[in-house]
């Protein structure tokens, strides 16, 4: 149960940040690559003398027009960024793009975030669906029982949201800043839903066909950390200033 509830927790909270932070990451790295000078194997390209025309050197004579090589252009000086500077841009970074603007409405915070989440959620979506409809297979789950998982599933998914909706307009969970304390004591309450949710699946599924969807490799914390819709989270408020 421990490690279900980790993973739940971990799941959970990577699901409503993941599209975001690949988004940072590939602009972050997009810009690393556009500044990193040329490896020394392209300047030895540039700066390489070209060979001799035979033909000139057999007459002795030289072309003015044709350049010489001169000392190798200096490259830039090499400023590796320090963990503590990579952590302090990551968090401003974050801020930035997944807290509110000065002036920002709701409704302009969310035309601009949850496209984003959507995207950043789609193929793992798609996979976690795959998945669970191969463990049912294996397990034998009828098409009855599917329907009651679904509906179980929504309930689960509306108290997962008021829980995270309550835990963001409390602080507990901030886009502006970390808030460790906060982010465990959040996902200690995340256990107990999980623990309640095994219970309602428990209700639809018998105990050897959790089993056989258990040793199909199915997890069903990391199945509802992903599905469920974070996109329909309430906007974090607005930074104190």
């Amino acid at each position: 149960m421990a490690r279900s509830t980790v993973v739940f927790a971990a799941v959970s909270l990577a699901g409503i940040a993941a599209s975001v932070w690949l988004y940072l990451e590939n602009r972050s790295l997009r810009s690393e690559l556009a500044a990193r000078p040329a490896p020394a194997s392209e300047l030895a390209k540039v700066t390489e003398p070209r060979p001799a025309d035979p033909g000139i050197e057999s007459s002795g004579r030289t072309s003015s027009s044709r350049p010489t090589s001169g000392a190798a252009p200096a490259l830039p000086e090499d400023k590796t960024e320090s963990r503590t500077e990579r952590r302090a841009r990551k968090q401003a970074e974050f801020s930035a793009m997944f807290g509110r603007g000065d002036g920002e409405t709701e409704d302009e915070y969310r035309a601009r975030i949850v496209p984003l989440i959507k995207a950043g959620l789609l193929i793992p979506r798609e996979r976690a669906a795959q998945m669970l409809k191969e463990a049912e297979d294996k397990a034998h789950v009828t098409a009855e029982q599917s329907k009651k998982l679904d509906k179980t599933f929504d309930k689960i998914y509306d108290d997962v949201l008021d829980y995270t909706n309550k835990a963001i307009s409390d602080g507990q969970l901030s886009p502006y800043e970390r808030n460790y304390a906060g982010v465990l004591e959040y996902a200690g309450g995340l256990g107990g839903m999980l623990t309640d949710a095994q219970g309602q699946i428990g209700k639809v599924l018998s105990a050897d066909q959790l089993k056989a969807m258990s040793d199909s490799g199915f997890d069903w914390a990391e199945y509802l950390g992903v599905q469920a819709p974070w996109e329909n989270l309430k906007p974090p408020p607005p930074k104190q200033k």
